[in-house]
């Protein structure tokens, strides 16, 4: 019985050891998930604070430059520094496609005659030019050398012949409006081209029509391509300006009444023989 009691007794306290043990390891780690938690929040406190002070010293480096960049921009009164400018002396060359006394078809100004070859400073640099006289304007211009691509020769005989039966053609004329279609001719009219400006006479061309009306605005294209096409033709002929107009004229079929008159007239005085004087 000593022996069984001794064993119960035994037991009871080895039970009682264990849960005592058991709740004292139970806080233990109680204790520990505690101060881990910490840890955690402390290391995210951390992390937040490193990261605002990254975006705080980002800003400050920012400023700093977009300071250091005025500040380098501005010049003192006192101390004026002047940035060393580079001059470049000479124009980039280029081989002169056309002579002194050449005639010489200046897209916006129409026909003009090379005068003289020129230097010119503009701001330091030297620019060889071509210096154009436009006699009919009563003006002078100037081409660079580097630009002398947009000059063209004078048109060859067999393009003037050209010209004339491309006037001697049915006018083409668009239903469009007529903002538009004035458009259209004075891009022609700048171009320099000979056909188009042949074209361009053609279309507005009335003849001797006076019932057809024509605006301010025609009248003012038909002159300026018409007047163009005249003095090339005039240069290129060797003719006078009455002797191309009446080329022109007729192949438009313009002013042919008057032609006729001039004929008739001239005819009738070759037949009238010379009165001889009669000396006694």
């Amino acid at each position: 019985m000593k022996n069984i009691l001794k064993k119960i007794l035994s037991n009871k306290s080895k039970k009682k050891v264990i849960k005592k043990k058991t709740k004292v390891n139970k806080k233990v780690i109680k204790k520990k998930k505690i101060s881990k938690l910490v840890k955690i929040k402390k290391e995210i406190k951390n992390i937040k604070l490193k990261k605002k002070t990254n975006q705080i010293i980002k800003k400050k480096e920012k400023v700093e430059k977009v300071e250091a960049k005025n500040e380098s921009l501005r010049i003192s009164k006192n101390n004026e520094l002047k940035p060393e400018i580079k001059k470049v002396k000479k124009q980039e060359t280029e081989k002169r496609l056309f002579k002194v006394k050449d005639y010489v078809v200046y897209p916006k100004h129409g026909v003009g005659q090379i005068s003289e070859f020129k230097k010119i400073n503009i701001g330091g640099i030297e620019v060889e030019t071509y210096i154009l006289k436009f006699e009919k304007d009563k003006a002078n211009g100037m081409v660079p050398i580097n630009k002398q691509s947009n000059l063209r020769p004078l048109a060859s005989i067999n393009q003037v012949n050209k010209c004339i039966s491309i006037l001697k053609s049915k006018p083409k004329i668009k239903r469009s409006m007529w903002s538009r279609r004035a458009q259209e001719y004075e891009a022609k009219i700048s171009s320099g081209k000979i056909y188009d400006l042949a074209e361009v006479v053609r279309d507005l061309n009335k003849g001797d029509d006076l019932m057809i009306d024509q605006s301010y605005s025609e009248r003012q294209l038909f002159e300026k391509a018409y007047d163009r096409l005249l003095t090339e033709f005039q240069i290129i002929m060797g003719l006078n300006q009455e002797d191309a107009q009446k080329k022109l004229d007729r192949a438009l079929k313009r002013n042919l009444e008057k032609q006729n008159q001039k004929l008739e007239t001239k005819e009738t005085t070759q037949k009238i023989p010379q009165q001889q004087e009669l000396t006694e």
